[in-house]
């Protein structure tokens, strides 16, 4: 697995050289555009808007516009120069509680992994952590860009979340009504709630609709014939205690 960042995680005085590598990665099925006439693939060419002429991706240049039509050419070396050492360090803030931080400001996970010198800083930062409860917050450079980082120990390891910025966040378009609920529908709720749960394991889930697609798309090449799913029976809930009452009889919970 190659590596898509490297740096060292500042703690106070202590550095440790560490790796990020992507911890997650795309299984959907991706398909291609084609001409609804012949089936041939339909190419995108990016062209020179003056002279029309097909340019490589080795002759395209990041330009920043100053002015209208005027550009200025950053080249990477000018990105890279604009990277302080603080930069390009994984520079923690504080800690934290992860229960603290809306999962909305999450992004992207990472794996990070100590390189030559750092197991025994790296150990001490995530055990730490891990006995106080706390997560960090840091701040680095990746690419081009500065990206705000949440450290959470884990029991193998160190996961690094990078985070939208406050003003990255969009508000709700509508904030949801509240309206009020009886002690009985909120004790049903509860206790709908204390019967479904269970410790999250991951590897009982999966992509159920890619698995459907692959199926279909299996047919289609063998050339037989493709059915719909019978579709599943909607309920619109009118009345809760009704609703609630039903679950928990699904469940096996008797109530009054």
């Amino acid at each position: 697995m190659a590596v898509s960042h490297r740096g060292a995680i500042s703690f106070g005085m202590v550095h440790i050289p560490v790796g990020l590598y992507t911890a997650t990665q795309d299984n959907d099925i991706h398909f291609n555009q084609l001409c609804k006439e012949d089936g041939s693939r339909v190419k995108y060419k990016k062209v020179c808007g003056s002279c029309g002429k097909e340019i490589k991706s080795d002759d395209i240049v990041k330009g920043f516009e100053y002015d209208k039509d005027k550009f200025v050419i950053m080249s990477d070396d000018d990105f890279e120069k604009a990277k302080s050492a603080k930069d390009k360090t994984i520079h923690i803030l504080h800690f934290t509680d992860l229960n603290a931080i809306r999962p909305i400001y999450f992004d992207k996970t990472y794996h990070a992994v100590p390189e030559t010198g750092g197991d025994k800083a790296f150990e001490l930062l995530r055990k730490a952590m891990k006995d106080q409860g706390k997560v960090a917050i840091a701040k680095t450079v990746m690419g081009t860009k500065e990206k705000l980082l949440t450290l959470i120990p884990t029991d193998d390891g160190i996961l690094i979340e990078t985070m939208f910025f406050a003003d990255e966040v969009k508000q709700a378009p509508k904030e949801p009504s509240h309206p009020e609920v009886s002690e009985a529908e909120l004790t049903m709720a509860k206790t709908l709630i204390n019967t479904m749960i269970r410790d999250f394991d991951p590897s009982l889930f999966k992509d159920e609709y890619q698995v459907r697609l692959r199926e279909i798309i299996e047919k289609k090449i063998a050339g037989k014939d493709i059915v719909a799913a019978s579709p599943d029976v909607q309920v619109n809930v009118i009345d809760i205690m009704e609703a609630l009452k039903q679950s928990l009889a699904q469940a096996g919970v008797k109530h009054d």
